[in-house]
């Protein structure tokens, strides 16, 4: 079991900053890509950013030159640099991991954080 803790989240006028983390722990073999999805009331969760083992990073069209994701592959953390905020960024925000167990044969498995709030003020 891989437990995520998320931190990070809270009320900030449009055009702040807010930078989200997410701790992986627990029985950890290989993280293979680490992400955040938000979900704003009446919406569907949607993908924000993610970054897989190696690197490569992909985002939401709509947050694309205002949030950066980073990983710390030491330390099994993720975080999402917000900046230029606006109030249609207002959502939950959470963490997911995909992780792979030390089983043969090999599968990924999902995990999600609780989810941490972000509020936007116009």
């Amino acid at each position: 079991q891989v437990q995520l803790v998320e931190s990070g989240g809270g009320l900030v006028q449009a055009g702040g900053s807010l930078r989200l983390s997410c701790a992986a722990s627990g029985n950890i073999f290989r993280i293979r890509v680490m992400g955040w999805y938000r979900q704003a009331p009446g919406s569907q969760r949607e993908l924000v950013a993610a970054v897989t083992n190696d690197g490569n990073t992909n985002y939401l069209d709509s947050v694309k030159g205002r949030f950066t994701i980073s990983r710390d592959t030491a330390k099994n953390t993720v975080y999402l640099q917000m900046s230029s905020l606006k109030p249609e960024d207002t959502a939950v925000y959470y963490c997911k991991v995909q992780h792979q167990p030390r089983i043969v044969p090999p599968k990924i498995d999902d995990y999600w954080g609780q989810g941490t709030q972000v509020t936007v003020s116009s």
